[in-house]
């Protein structure tokens, strides 16, 4: 950067590392890493705060949002910027998801106040589409009553094996067939599963479909009811929060399995446990959470299916893998580089400019 260049106030809202990042430099997303954005800022003359304090008025995050005229923020320790908030950041210009996924900010009000929004799209699309496969394979297999019995000093091949399965031959459909559903689908395919379908409110480019070997679903409703494994890969808005309720969940097969590393809004998060203990569901897996970090009592921590297991549940990871981190670290520092000079963002990472969003498609799916 140029010494003579405007100088900016930065805030990145990151989750805290502790003793791991301390001793792993590549967990560049976390406070103590900084994106391994400091040193480069700090070489601009630009104002550089980082915090994982981001819950309430008196927060790192809040108090200083009002200065601020770039905030860079992740999925996985998200700060929701409010239209209340929008409202206080007279100063603030671009958001940066260093990551994929932006729904923990009010793009309306974005609009409203002319604030760009862009992510690093992409950067976690190979992560997160393995985390999915390996879900699927942990709830079938049944593997995690399985090691626990290990652990506990106990060897019962019967009480786990009546509950473990082949993926092979077995239907299995995505909601959303974007960039991670279509990888999930094309990893899937070596397992011969009976079918692949999915549902999307677009369909896939027709060769795709045909490499694929996948069948278009046009109801959702129908679609699960077909599938023995669904997996979720659609973005949270206001067509999709909720989607996976009582009424939604009652639709799928009786024991079909349930993956979701998507957003965890998007499934009622009471009635997915409900589902689970009566033995609906016989297992759900993923890493995203309705509230994040999860509170202790949250039900996805501790629920189980009516054999004591089906629970796949760990902290918002599969889009952060080492690899996935410098994909968006050094995505989101040249989103951050762009704007310093002025130059025209790469239009995939877009998500609103100028008061509008940057696709049609993904302003008609935020409508409310």
């Amino acid at each position: 950067m140029s010494s003579g260049a405007q100088k900016y106030k930065v805030m990145a809202v990151l989750y805290r590392g502790g003793k791991a990042a301390q001793e792993e430099p590549r967990l560049l997303g976390t406070v103590e890493n900084k994106l391994g954005l400091e040193g480069w800022l700090r070489e601009g003359g630009h104002e550089f705060i980082v915090t994982d304090d981001k819950e309430g008025p008196n927060s790192v995050f809040q108090q200083n949002i009002a200065d601020t005229d770039v905030l860079i923020t992740t999925p996985f320790h998200p700060a929701y910027l409010t239209a209340d908030l929008f409202a206080k950041a007279k100063k603030l210009k671009l958001c940066i998801t260093a990551g994929v996924g932006s729904d923990h900010i009010d793009l309306n009000a974005a609009n409203k106040h002319k604030v760009t929004v862009a992510e690093v799209t992409g950067s976690n699309v190979v992560s997160v589409a393995e985390h999915v496969v390996m879900s699927m394979l942990l709830l079938v297999r049944n593997f995690v009553p399985a090691h626990e019995q290990i652990e506990r000093g106990q060897w019962n091949v019967a009480d786990v094996a009546r509950n473990s399965f082949d993926l092979e031959g077995k239907v299995i459909g995505t909601v959303g067939a974007g960039r991670i559903g279509q990888r999930v689908l094309k990893r899937l395919v070596a397992f011969d599963p009976k079918e692949l379908l999915y549902f999307d409110y677009a369909p896939m480019p027709a060769e795709a479909a045909a490499a694929l070997n996948i069948r278009r679903v046009a109801d959702l409703g129908d679609m699960v009811s077909q599938c023995d494994i669904v997996t979720i890969n659609c973005p949270l808005h206001e067509n999709t929060k909720g989607l996976f309720n009582k009424e939604l969940l009652a639709k799928m097969k009786k024991g079909s399995w349930l993956v979701n590393t998507a957003r965890g809004a998007i499934c009622v998060a009471e009635d997915v446990a409900e589902a689970l203990k009566s033995g609906h569901l016989n297992g759900y897996a993923g890493d995203v959470w309705n509230v994040q970090p999860a509170p202790s009592d949250h039900p996805w921590r501790t629920m189980k299916n009516t054999q004591g297991g089906g629970n796949g549940m760990v902290p918002h990871m599969s889009g952060t893998t080492l690899d996935a981190q410098y994909r968006y670290a050094t995505g989101a520092q040249e989103i951050l580089r762009r704007w310093t000079a002025g130059e025209k963002q790469e239009s995939a990472n877009l998500i609103v400019e100028n008061g509008e969003y940057a696709t049609k498609a993904y302003g008609e799916r935020t409508k409310k």
